[in-house]
């Protein structure tokens, strides 16, 4: 699969950032602040863990803008690896602490754990990150019940192209369980699986 080409906007932003503009800084957590935490607090299940995993994560992005190599994927892509691998760490880190503290659970089950949370994070990144039109249709069958013909009814296509769009938004999250390891990032299907 061929790599996606950054957006001017990402190239525009990684050097305004890479210059110390603040402003730029603001746009970005404006644009990325929701994704960022929605991220980590799916992963740690905790408010304030994730608040300062989203500080964490642009403070990291404005002391170090050109980290982002716009070679390698989308900025957004960029931003959630980043937060996925801080938010691991730190689930790893208090797991782990708690494991030690209790005396209770395995190193196996802190990799279950660990792997799960990956996966209902790269499949909510996968989600939010698909066209309108296939998360419009994965939301009618998912949370309303509808069937494909009803889809179709709903979103006023064929059965034919409702039934596309299903097929297509439950491909790309058939995904998340397929990358949803320690060490993979929730970036898009084919995309930044290795750094």
């Amino acid at each position: 699969m061929a790599k996606e080409t950054p957006t001017r906007w990402d190239r525009r932003m990684q050097q305004r950032l890479a210059h110390g503009e603040a402003a730029a800084l603001g746009e970005l957590y404006d644009r990325f602040a929701s994704l960022v935490h929605g991220l980590a607090h799916r992963v740690l299940g905790d408010e304030g863990a994730a608040d300062r995993i989203t500080r964490d994560v642009f403070s990291h992005v404005w002391e170090n803008p050109d980290a982002y190599d716009p070679k390698q994927g989308p900025l957004r892509s960029w931003i959630a690896t980043l937060t996925h691998r801080r938010a691991v760490h730190r689930l790893r880190q208090t797991e782990s602490a708690a494991l030690v503290r209790s005396g209770e659970g395995t190193t196996e089950d802190l990799e279950r754990k660990v792997r799960h949370a990956s996966a209902a994070a790269r499949a909510d990144y996968i989600v939010t990150s698909m066209p309108a039109p296939l998360r419009a249709a994965l939301e009618l069958a998912y949370f309303q019940r509808r069937d494909y013909r009803q889809t179709a009814v709903d979103l006023g296509v064929t059965e034919d192209e409702a039934r596309r769009r299903l097929r297509l938004g439950l491909q790309l999250l058939s995904t998340a369980h397929d990358s949803g390891t320690s060490g993979t990032p929730p970036g898009p299907p084919g995309h930044g699986r290795s750094l």
